[in-house]
């Protein structure tokens, strides 16, 4: 953490923070609506302030700068402003985004690059796989058009669906989506945590596909997943029960040097054995669910089961890494690079830097310097652009909303 923070949060939120962007997107043209939004705050020493909201767009504004939060999260639409919480003994939430939050540390098990909150750009790829995966679920199964995904800060991404019909979702529906998502299952101490059924859903079929893709250069190779004695051990715990078994295969892998040889040998053991009609492995689907276990989303459905869960707001600060949690493209994840993103110090030296350079052309060619926003003065502007074509959209369906409800009225 930056010893400064408090003064580089100061000048962010005077002069970076897109407040009418982000009025904009969490109002959804509904001022009602962002009066009675959660906020929690979490400032200097640690102090942690929840239940904050704001009746329109100076109030925030204001709060915030002179608050200067180290965090912010953002919650539910409660049937009252938060702020009344205490008063009023019917305080419960009506609406809120279907939420996904997915964090490089539960990857821990398969990764061996980093750990814990290290992160690289080998760790990256699981998190391009998840929001590959995800995205294309929400469009594809359930219909969803508006999703915003945006990096965490240091380690994660979470992913935002603004839909009116998946924020008006109840926590029942919200359960069924993400237990739909989740294919991991087992704690800690689960060895095998994929089974499939003998005749696998076109979704999953979906998810196989983009990971297959990238498997052997991402898991077997860059990972090293059958590279170290270790490793084999993890691997062999996950294929089989027997004892027996794993020492045949353990046997087949050592006759080997690379973790790429080795995955090959298996493979062409393991289609052999099924051929032959072998007893010993039950699952037909056991190199699929290998992949699944080693790459597939690994979420915390907490986070997207709970109304009154909240979730670290875009455009607020890491307090940790300092980088600005910044909107990202899924149909380009794959080039996002989290070491990239800037800090608030690089970007209050950016917006410096520009302004010298305009002053100094401004004395020299004596023109009036161009008046822009901060923001755009920095590389937090490809962000916003990302963001920008979400609100349109988001607003245009919006729109188009409106004009069918107002024909059907018409009608009657």
């Amino acid at each position: 953490m930056a010893s400064n923070l408090p003064d580089l949060l100061r000048v962010y939120y005077q002069r970076l923070f897109p407040y009418n962007e982000y009025y904009r997107w969490l109002s959804y043209g509904n001022g009602n609506l962002f009066s009675r939004r959660e906020f929690s705050f979490t400032v200097e020493d640690d102090v942690y302030i929840r239940f904050q909201a704001f009746k329109n767009l100076n109030q925030l504004m204001t709060e915030m700068k002179r608050l200067n939060p180290h965090k912010i999260d953002i919650g539910a639409i409660y049937n009252v402003p938060p702020t009344e919480h205490k008063y009023d003994t019917k305080f419960f939430p009506v609406e809120k985004e279907l939420v996904f939050d997915i964090d490089m540390t539960d990857y821990d098990e398969v990764r061996t690059c980093c750990s814990g909150a290290d992160i690289c750009g080998k760790c990256w790829k699981y998190m391009a796989i998840a929001c590959k995966v995800i995205d294309s679920s929400l469009r594809e199964d359930f219909g969803f058009n508006h999703i915003l995904w945006v990096f965490s800060g240091r380690r994660g991404v979470h992913c935002w669906v603004c839909d009116k019909r998946a924020r008006k979702l109840n926590a029942s529906a919200r359960s069924a989506v993400a237990e739909y998502l989740q294919l991991i299952r087992g704690g800690a101490y689960a060895k095998k945590k994929v089974m499939l059924r003998h005749k696998t859903h076109y979704s999953i079929e979906r998810a196989i596909g983009i990971i297959k893709s990238v498997f052997i250069p991402m898991c077997v190779i860059e990972q090293n997943m059958l590279g170290t004695e270790e490793n084999i051990t993890k691997f062999l715990e996950i294929i089989h029960t027997e004892e027996e078994v794993r020492g045949e295969v353990r046997n087949l892998l050592n006759k080997h040097s690379t973790s790429e040889k080795r995955w090959e040998a298996f493979q062409d053991y393991y289609n052999k054995q099924l051929q032959s009609s072998s007893k010993k492995w039950r699952s037909r689907h056991l190199i699929e669910e290998i992949m699944i276990q080693y790459s597939y989303p690994r979420l915390d459905i907490h986070v997207s089961k709970a109304l009154n869960h909240l979730l670290k707001s875009p455009y607020c600060v890491h307090p940790k890494t300092t980088k600005v949690c910044v909107p990202f493209n899924p149909k380009t994840v794959d080039n996002f690079d989290p070491h990239s993103v800037p800090t608030i110090q690089t970007l209050i030296n950016e917006v410096d830097a520009y302004d010298a350079k305009e002053l100094a052309r401004q004395k020299e060619e004596s023109v009036n310097v161009r008046k822009i926003r901060d923001y755009k003065k920095t590389a937090m502007n490809k962000s916003l652009h990302i963001f920008l074509e979400f609100l349109r959209n988001l607003e245009d369906s919006n729109r188009d909303e409106k004009i069918i409800q107002n024909d059907t009225q018409m009608e009657f």
